[in-house]
């Protein structure tokens, strides 16, 4: 077991019987001291107090006067954004209810990056007993956009905001952009591909995102005869993110799942698909509704996974024992955001679950 995603804030949250997580005045805290809610220099005396006063108290009843007074027209958003998530997650009692009712409600209130700082809690708490490096780092993809590269048959996936502040300023912030104003070299991009060579350098420095994670798949040779030799890499990306989205459906819905990556689908009775991101989404759906796809539409489908359910009788009754085919794609500028909360609402469950 291993200790990682500091940031997170996992350890200011409590843990309720079922295994849910209940938010803290020290949770809360977490946000006040983010950029968008941190006080300026110039910040006024009215931001000042109010910053001050939900510090000591983050779970206070804030007046709409005392948001009105704020000079700052920027600041009196971000106040009323997290105000509204503030008190959305109060009255659900727990992150993982709170997540749930934002997605089954059919309207988002609030901004992605509040989805996917609870999204990052939840797989921290579902993930706490970890040891394998690969499936964390896949986890991180459940609340981090990535970025793809494809070369030579290999697949690989980097955080996108890492990659693209150590591409544009060496990873050295402000520094970093002073000397390529000034036209000096900076230091080569330092990302590693995941391996069991580096793995325990991983937990140390987990918060970085700077581990690449290799989404390739495995290579079937057929000798003839019936034979098929399965070429398998050693640590596979895809079964690490099959294993974690098997996880993450088990603490939400108390089902237990079986996924596993595919290279496609020769399923004549396809029942029913969900696409992990929007892309994926679109392409499913114009390929079982037998609509063209373009040959290099396709080639941006990362993986396809198939889902089994443990208990059948879990499942809608029309699709009971079918499979259920998962597809996760980049769009065109080869960037992925997994949209793990498609799986929370687009299981074929039974009503009544």
């Amino acid at each position: 077991m291993q200790d990682f995603w500091p940031s997170s804030g996992f350890t200011q949250l409590q843990r309720t019987p079922r295994g849910w997580l209940q938010p803290t005045d020290d949770y809360l805290r977490l946000f006040l001291a983010r950029l968008e809610l941190a006080l300026l220099p110039e910040s006024c005396a009215a931001e000042q107090a109010l910053h001050a006063a939900l510090q000591l108290a983050p779970s206070r009843p804030v007046p709409e006067a005392d948001l009105q007074a704020l000079q700052d027209e920027d600041a009196r958003e971000s106040y009323s954004l997290f105000l509204r998530f503030r008190d959305g997650l109060l009255e659900a009692g727990t992150l993982e209810a709170y997540y749930l009712s934002l997605f089954r409600s059919g309207s988002i209130s609030i901004p992605p990056l509040f989805i996917d700082l609870l999204a990052q809690a939840i797989v921290r708490n579902l993930l706490d007993d970890a040891s394998d490096a690969y499936e964390v780092r896949a986890a991180e993809m459940l609340f981090r956009v990535q970025r793809i590269s494809t070369q030579d048959g290999q697949v690989l996936a980097g955080d996108r905001d890492r990659l693209d502040m150590l591409n544009d300023h060496g990873g050295l912030g402000d520094f970093g952009r002073f000397l390529a104003e000034a036209k000096a070299p900076l230091r080569s991009v330092d990302m590693q591909v995941l391996t069991d060579s580096n793995a325990p350098d991983y937990w140390p420095t987990s918060d970085r995102h700077n581990f690449l994670l290799d989404l390739t798949h495995e290579v079937s040779n057929d000798l003839s005869h019936g034979l098929v030799l399965t070429m398998t890499r050693a640590r596979s990306g895809l079964k690490a993110l099959a294993r974690v989205l098997e996880k993450w459906v088990q603490h939400f819905l108390g089902v237990a799942v079986r996924i596993r990556p595919l290279q496609q689908v020769d399923d004549e009775a396809w029942r029913w698909h969900v696409g992990l991101d929007v892309e994926a989404t679109t392409l499913l759906n114009d390929l079982y509704e037998g609509r063209e796809v373009a040959p290099e539409r396709m080639q941006r489908l990362v993986s396809m996974f198939r889902l089994d359910f443990a208990n059948p009788q879990e499942m809608r009754a029309d699709v009971a024992g079918k499979p259920v085919y998962l597809g996760l794609m980049m769009n065109a500028g080869q960037v992925m955001k997994l949209k793990p909360q498609n799986l929370l609402v687009n299981l074929p469950l039974r009503a009544a679950m």
